[in-house]
């Protein structure tokens, strides 16, 4: 069971964002090309957010593996039932094959620690190579939105996977 301080699942190890860690991924985490969209800093707003301890909270955790951070998530209990989920990996880990591997693991914590029956997520849908990832653990569409963010409109795909 989680302790508030770290767990392991297949070599993942999930702790509680520090502020240190929030501040390096807004500071150095820049993504190529149309995914530049997921850089911390592309909306001040978000920024803001994901930058202060109190609105981070416990819903944010650091990801590592062989002692290195890969990533993060985020995760948002919407009801009882239900799990609202968000992710990010390392820059230089993107479009390596790495995804399905680091979206198990967290689908795994996400389970062991707060039992849902549904995890939802949202992604922008020009993001194809997300989307085929989350469909291969499962996720299906439930439909879309359009959402301001980044100083302009976007439409995202909102995906459920019951557990």
């Amino acid at each position: 069971m989680f302790d508030g301080r770290e767990e392991e699942m297949m070599n993942y190890i999930f702790q509680a964002m520090t502020q240190e860690q929030a501040e390096d991924i807004a500071t150095n985490w820049h993504y190529n090309g149309e995914y530049s969209f997921y850089d911390m800093d592309a909306d001040q707003e978000d920024l803001k957010e994901f930058l202060d301890a109190q609105k981070r909270n416990e819903s944010y955790f650091i990801v590592t593996k062989n002692k290195e951070v890969i990533g993060f998530y985020s995760f948002n209990q919407i009801t009882e039932d239900t799990i609202d989920i968000g992710l990010g990996m390392k820059p230089n880990l993107t479009g390596n094959g790495n995804g399905l591997e680091f979206l198990k693991n967290g689908l795994e914590f996400a389970k062991s620690k707060y039992n849902p029956k549904k995890i939802t997520l949202s992604v922008a849908t020009f993001n194809q190579r997300a989307i085929k990832v989350y469909k291969k653990v499962g996720f299906k569409e439930e439909g879309t939105f359009v959402q301001a963010t980044n100083g302009s409109s976007f439409e995202f795909l909102k995906m459920v996977l019951l557990c």
